[in-house]
C-alpha cells in the first residue's frame, strides 16, 4: 500500500497492491480471484486465505481470463467492491485500478494536461495489462467517464482488449474528420449562450466542470456543508433514491430541451456543484452506500483532490483521436445502465449513435437495471454480475476469448 496509508477496508476475497513502472505510474489496483503472485507482484501482496469459497483448488490468477474493471467520477476501483468477488467466483481474474488522477495511484501531476488525453489513459492500461504477465484482456469493463476509456481500449487495441462492456455512459466513437453533425453533437459554440439565456440561466455541469476558471475543484473540496455531506447529496442525487429522476431519450441538444435534464447536469448558472446538491442531501444512510464506506471516498478525495478526476474533463478528448475517424468497436459489446440513470440520455441521439459505432451490440445488448440509477454497480450489484456473466457466456464472445486465460 502507499507508503503512510492506512489500509482499505475492503471486502473479503479482495486484495489490494501497488504496481510499479506503469507508464509513469505506480498504480494501484484491487484484485480478486487470486491465489497466487502474479509476475508484478511486490511487497505489498495480499493473499487470499482462505480460497474462494466454490473453488475446491482455486486457479492462479494466470489461469483465470482478466476482465478489467474502470471506474468513472467522482469514484475510484473502490467504487467496484460489490461485483468483484461475484466474478471472481465465476472463474475470473478480476483488476479495479485506480486510474489517473485518483486515489493512491501515483506519479501523475495535474499540471500535465497531455498526461489525461484519452490515449494516454489507454496506454497506462496497456501498460497494467503487460505488467501483469498478460497480453489481452478478456473484458475491459468501464463506468462512467470509464466508459469512454472502455471504449476507446477495445477501439484502438481489440487485439487486446476482446470483449468491452460499457456502463452508463454511451460510447460515441473518436472525433471524425467528417464534417461533424447529428443529434449527438453538441453545438459547442452556442449551446452555452442559448443556456445562459434560459430564465434562470443554466450551464452545462461538463464545462463547469472542464473550466479551470469555474474552480470546480475548491468548490467541492470546501463545500460549505463538508465534504462528506457533499458526496453524500451527489451521489444521492444521481442514484435511484432521487425519486425526481425520471429518465427519459431528449430529441434536440436545443436550450430548453436538455434543460428538463436535472440540475446536476444542467446546472443553474449562478451556483456551484456543491451548492446545487447541498439541499438534496438525504435523512437516512441508503444500504447500497453506507456511511463507512462513503467515509473511503470522502478520505481519499480529502488526500488526492478533485482536480485529477476534472483534467479528464478537461483533456481527454484531443485532436489526435481524429486518426481513428470512422472506426467501429469490432469486438462484442454490451450496455448496462440503471433504469433511474441520465446518463444514457445526456447526449440526444447517443444511444443509436452507440449501436452504430459497436458493430457486434446484439438487438438485446443494452439493459437498464431496474431500481437502479447512475451507480449501477453499487445499486444493483448482484444485477450487474448477471449480465456481464451472461454476456461473457455468449457464443460471440467466447469465439473471441479463446486462449485468453492464459496470455
Amino acid at each position: 500500500m502507499s507508503e503512510g496509508l492506512k489500509p482499505l477496508p475492503l471486502p473479503s476475497g479482495i486484495t489490494s497492491r501497488i504496481v510499479p513502472h506503469i507508464n509513469g505510474l505506480d498504480m494501484h489496483i484491487l484484485e480478486a480471484g487470486v491465489s497466487e503472485p502474479s509476475p508484478a507482484s511486490d511487497s505489498h501482496r495480499v493473499m487470499l486465505d482462505p480460497p474462494l469459497k466454490g473453488t475446491a483448488t482455486p486457479l492462479p490468477a494466470a489461469e483465470r481470463p482478466l476482465l478489467l474493471l474502470l471506474h468513472g467520477f467522482p469514484e475510484i476501483a473502490y467504487s467496484f467492491r460489490k461485483i468483484m468477488v461475484p466474478l471472481a467466483m465465476k472463474g475470473y481474474h478480476i483488476v479495479a485500478p485506480d486510474q489517473r488522477g485518483y486515489g493512491r495511484t501515483t506519479g501523475w501531476s495535474t499540471s500535465n494536461g497531455e498526461s489525461f488525453r484519452v490515449l494516454h489513459l489507454v496506454a497506462d492500461l496497456v501498460a497494467l495489462v503487460l505488467a501483469l504477465g498478460r497480453r489481452s484482456v478478456a473484458c475491459v469493463v468501464g463506468h462512467d467517464f470509464g466508459s469512454l476509456v472502455a471504449g476507446h481500449c477495445s477501439l484502438v487495441r481489440p487485439d487486446m482488449f476482446r470483449s468491452v462492456v460499457l456502463m452508463s455512459a454511451p460510447f460515441l466513437g473518436p472525433p471524425s474528420f467528417v464534417p461533424a453533425t447529428g443529434p449527438c453533437i453538441p453545438p459547442a459554440d452556442t449551446l452555452p449562450v442559448e443556456l445562459a439565456a434560459l430564465d434562470p440561466p443554466r450551464k452545462h455541469y461538463q464545462l463547469y466542470f472542464a473550466s479551470p476558471t469555474s474552480h470546480a475543484n475548491e468548490h467541492m473540496l470546501q463545500a460549505p456543508q463538508g465534504l462528506s455531506a457533499f458526496l453524500r447529496a451527489y451521489y444521492h442525487m444521481k442514484s435511484a433514491d432521487w425519486t425526481p429522476n425520471r429518465p427519459h431519450p431528449l430529441t434536440s441538444w436545443s436550450a430548453p430541451v436538455i434543460a428538463q435534464m436535472p440540475e446536476y447536469y444542467i446546472m443553474h448558472a449562478d451556483k456551484t456543484m456543491a451548492e446545487t446538491v447541498a439541499p438534496h442531501l438525504p435523512h437516512t444512510e441508503p444500504f447500497w452506500l453506507t456511511d463507512a464506506e462513503l467515509g473511503v471516498y470522502v478520505a481519499e478525495f480529502s488526500r488526492t483532490t478533485f482536480q485529477g478526476g476534472l483534467n479528464w474533463y478537461q483533456f481527454s478528448i484531443s485532436p489526435e483521436l481524429r486518426v481513428f475517424s470512422e472506426k467501429l468497436i469490432n469486438v462484442p459489446a454490451q450496455f448496462i445502465a440503471g433504469e433511474f440513470d441520465w446518463g444514457p440520455y445526456q447526449a440526444p441521439g447517443s444511444m443509436v449513435r452507440m449501436r452504430q459505432v459497436c458493430e457486434h451490440m446484439g438487438p438485446d445488448g443494452c439493459h437498464f437495471v431496474k431500481g437502479a440509477g447512475h451507480w449501477v454497480q453499487q445499486e444493483r450489484p448482484e444485477e450487474v454480475v448477471k449480465l456481464i456473466t451472461q454476456f461473457l457466456a455468449e457464443p460471440l464472445v467466447t469465439g473471441m476469448l479463446e486462449g485468453t486465460g492464459r496470455n
